[in-house]
């Protein structure tokens, strides 16, 4: 657990389901960089660590005697097409129901994109039961056919509301804080990894301070490309224009600060982060490469890869003076099937029914 998306995913279904009807343990990879064990533990449930994934046979083992001693019905798998060994290890341990749940697609250039198209054939040897974020991913991984039956089960990235509702004061309480008061503030929440795209998130950026040098960026998060990317931010002078913040627990306040955010994403299974802008009302530009089922508001706008850095910033810049009410698109979002609170019943039902 990486404090990216798809840990956000569950844990946000874990915060809202019914505990006294359905608990959540979790199996942690040992390599895992901010697993939140102390706030599951919290929450009722047991974390147990295991070797990581590169270390495949004790892996495997190690998930087998966890799910064997427990004695688990229901196994649920959020690594994509890596869930064929935790399930594999489910199913020798005799869990009965097991499901593959898909978060990702792949491109071309990405070095992990060669493994996934080696394990997407074994996606649905060992589950009994296909989940997707959406219609994309899931097509993506358990093929057309397969969704057109019916056989996958699309459950919505949804979110806390009330924590991303507009809030003028927590706004202005982040800016100050951030030393960025009066600016034009553009933001970006993701991993520092190569779907993210914070290369061309930097290109974009750079065209919209030559045009406006009232504008920041707004960087939350981690991960392995973070050093190249500062290092672009320093040879472009651009460091008292960009604002990187890291990791934080809580990003929902973050958002509030926001006028824009950017999502020119090489891939995404969904990028529920897309939700969390227009849940704050804020304008939301996305790459051709997000799935269009994050469109649920006219806050979105997605523009090609192909076209450069430069139209991009055009794009953006061009909403710099429009005004408009942001604090109604939270219900927008809520309407749309993204509400945690109705999603985790929904979810809370669905095991129920595939228990009898």
């Amino acid at each position: 657990m990486n404090n990216g998306g798809v840990e956000t995913v569950v844990m946000n279904y874990y915060r809202n389901i019914d505990r006294s009807k359905v608990q959540f343990d979790f199996i942690i990879d040992a390599d895992s960089k901010h697993p939140p064990v102390e706030e599951i533990e919290q929450l009722g449930g047991r974390a147990y660590i295991v070797a990581p994934y590169k270390n495949m046979m004790k892996y495997i083992f190690q998930i087998y005697r966890v799910v064997k001693n427990n004695n688990y019905k229901i196994v649920h798998s959020h690594l994509n097409t890596m869930s064929v060994f935790p399930l594999l290890a489910a199913f020798l341990a005799g869990a009965s129901i097991r499901i593959a749940h898909n978060h990702s697609t792949a491109v071309k250039g990405e070095p992990k994109t060669l493994l996934k198209n080696l394990l997407k054939p074994f996606a649905k040897i060992f589950a009994t039961h296909y989940f997707t974020c959406s219609e994309h991913a899931g097509r993506w991984l358990f093929g057309d056919e397969c969704f057109e039956k019916g056989i996958v089960k699309v459950v919505n990235n949804a979110i806390d509301l009330d924590k991303f509702k507009f809030n003028e004061s927590t706004r202005t309480i982040i800016r100050a804080e951030l030393g960025i008061e009066d600016k034009f503030v553009i933001g970006h929440v993701g991993r520092v990894v190569y779907p993210k795209n914070h290369d061309f998130i930097i290109d974009i950026f750079e065209q919209i301070y030559l045009r406006n040098k009232n504008a920041r960026l707004l960087l939350v998060g981690e991960g392995n490309l973070k050093e190249n990317i500062l290092k672009k931010i320093k040879t472009l002078k651009l460091e008292n224009a960009i604002v990187f913040l890291g990791v934080i627990d809580d990003v929902a306040p973050i958002y509030q600060a926001m006028d824009a955010f950017v999502l020119p994403s090489l891939y995404e299974g969904f990028g529920m982060v897309g939700i969390e802008a227009q849940a704050a009302g804020i304008k939301l530009f996305c790459s051709e490469a997000v799935p269009e089922e994050i469109k649920v508001s006219d806050l979105v706008e997605f523009i090609s890869l192909e076209k450069p850095a430069a139209y991009w910033a055009q794009r953006i810049l061009k909403h710099i003076d429009i005004e408009y009410e942001r604090l109604k698109y939270n219900e927008q979002v809520g309407r749309a099937g993204y509400n945690i609170q109705t999603e985790a019943e929904k979810l809370l039902n669905y095991y129920y029914t595939i228990l009898l």
